[in-house]
């Protein structure tokens, strides 16, 4: 993708992500796109519940 570079480490494997800020006007679409995958890929492992224990945690707070 235009503007993003990856850093790499002695072995080649990416470590970091370098996004060119002068080109987010151009590509934002494709940027936030790829803040939503890094999203998801961070929250993989995270313990699923129950939709309905979901409702009922948020409608507890006040935020459903």
């Amino acid at each position: 993708m235009k503007g993003i570079s990856y850093l790499t480490d002695d072995k080649n494997n990416k470590t970091a992500v370098v996004i060119d800020l002068k080109s987010l006007e151009k590509n934002e679409e494709e940027i936030h796109d790829f803040i939503d995958v890094l999203i998801a890929e961070s929250r993989k492992d995270d313990e699923l519940i129950d939709w309905e224990v979901a409702k009922k945690k948020l409608r507890k707070k006040g935020k459903l």
